[in-house]
């Protein structure tokens, strides 16, 4: 099940970007994938899947394949 999640959320960068090999996680964390521009929870609780397959998560863990390609974003309700 994949959600527009830009048609709810404002994002914005998390400055400075953090280390790929240690994204932080959280309620308010997003991660977009580079290749194809998908954002997802970096929690996700419903099953999850970018299209090119980078990410994919369900049950509260998000699996990144190739984390150097993720911008990690902070979302807020619009």
């Amino acid at each position: 099940m994949n959600i527009d999640l830009h048609k709810i959320y404002n994002f914005t960068p998390v400055t400075p970007p953090p280390d790929p090999l240690n994204l932080p996680t959280g309620g308010s964390l997003f991660y977009e994938c580079k290749g194809c521009a998908v954002v997802l929870s970096s929690v996700p609780f419903i099953k999850c899947a970018c299209d090119c397959g980078n990410m994919q998560g369900s049950g509260g863990k998000l699996a990144v394949n190739k984390p150097e390609e993720v911008h990690v974003m902070q979302g807020r309700l619009k």
